[in-house]
């Protein structure tokens, strides 16, 4: 990490994320750990490895009491497996709960701003994004799924919240940025403490899931609410961070800005399934000398596919880990086995989420205007 910064807008890479428990304060999960009766795929494999304030959203759990579960995407492209595990953390605690409702930002001003997208492309992304996350299994019902370019909320929050920083501390916390990013920040943390305003039943504990590089807008969105708590009651926000997952080159992570590094959840599955056999692995230069000493899978983003998505089953997962270190699994082979899960997955995914592209429409569309009715 370059200056120890990560960065929410680049291409973060984190070898040791003991180290941003240190750095950043961000917690371990040890101490939340025990209170999940049925922890997630995520937390189960250490995937999810840090948290803020998290025993917050437990005793919302607990009591039976309101919460919302908030995160964005943006709409630069086609969901790829490192935005569908932010989605997966969304439903999953949504699951928990039926005082759970998610706020799901399509963070169409951050895309414009950051990739250059303009507001019609991304409205176009976004409808098959919303697709993408119904077939995931979000609850519609229990889903306040909204544009930032739209939602005036969120604007006078930013606006109000412009008031509260200055130069020097976005720069502390991005690094030297161009205005319309500070500016994208500002409106990401007005996402985050939106659903504590009156109209959506006041303050109340909010989680946010993301993946590490994007904590610096949950430090901006927690000072914030500490800064103006005076004036709208905010609670804190809490978080739960997810690892990043290594690209199929073996770079840094998964980019929607590399077509190569990936593949998306719309993608055929043959190309997908032969990125996969073409993807770097942490095995040895030999055979014979995978053999002798084994792989390592602990650098494989081969294996992190398995780990963080297609290995279902637990036990499943163990056993590539230990026959890659036993030297017992080739890395040839192992790529074939993933191939064949990775399109089976697809298939069946991409099948459930055309038959729910209307849905997504009228998701979209009428929550435009109860949002509108509400504003009124």
């Amino acid at each position: 990490m370059e200056n120890d910064r990560l960065d929410p807008w680049g291409e973060t890479s984190v070898d040791n994320y003991q180290r941003l428990h240190a750095e950043f304060g961000i917690e371990r999960m040890d101490s939340v750990l025990p209170r999940f009766k049925t922890p997630s795929l995520h937390m189960r494999r250490g995937i999810d490895f840090g948290q803020r304030d998290l025993g917050r959203i437990l005793d919302a759990i607990d009591n039976n009491k309101p919460f919302a579960v908030m995160s964005g995407i943006k709409p630069s492209g086609i969901f790829h497996l490192g935005t569908k595990m932010t989605a997966d953390d969304m439903i999953y605690f949504q699951s928990l709960s039926k005082k759970a409702t998610v706020f799901y930002a399509i963070a169409d001003v951050e895309a414009f701003n950051d990739n250059g997208l303009s507001l019609q492309e991304s409205s176009k992304i976004a409808v098959q994004n919303v697709a993408d996350i119904l077939a995931l299994g979000l609850d519609p019902e229990r889903a306040v799924v909204y544009k930032q370019s739209q939602e005036i909320r969120v604007m006078r929050l930013a606006t109000v919240f412009s008031a509260g920083v200055t130069n020097n501390m976005l720069r502390a916390i991005y690094g030297e940025r161009q205005v319309g990013l500070y500016l994208s920040a500002l409106i990401q943390a007005g996402d985050i403490l939106m659903p504590q305003l009156p109209e959506f039943g006041g303050p109340k504990p909010v989680l946010v899931p993301v993946g590490a590089d994007q904590d610096p807008h949950i430090r901006l969105s927690r000072d914030l609410a500490n800064s103006f708590q005076k004036d709208f009651g905010f609670i804190p926000p809490s978080s739960i961070y997810h690892k990043l997952i290594k690209s199929l080159d073996g770079a840094t992570k998964m980019s929607k800005r590399s077509s190569a590094s990936t593949f998306y959840l719309n993608e055929d599955p043959a190309s997908a399934a032969r990125k996969v056999m073409s993807g770097f692995t942490g095995g040895r230069p030999t055979v014979e000398e995978q053999r002798r000493i084994g792989g390592e899978a602990d650098k494989c983003p081969i294996y992190d596919l398995y780990l963080f998505h297609f290995a279902v089953e637990d036990e499943y997962a163990k056993r590539v880990y230990d026959e890659c270190y036993g030297g017992v699994r080739m890395c040839g082979d192992c790529k074939k086995e993933l191939a064949t899960l990775v399109k089976r997955y697809l298939e069946a995914h991409q099948k459930k989420r055309e038959s729910l592209m209307k849905d997504a429409e009228e998701l979209l569309e009428k929550s435009r205007k109860t949002l509108d009715s509400m504003a009124r």
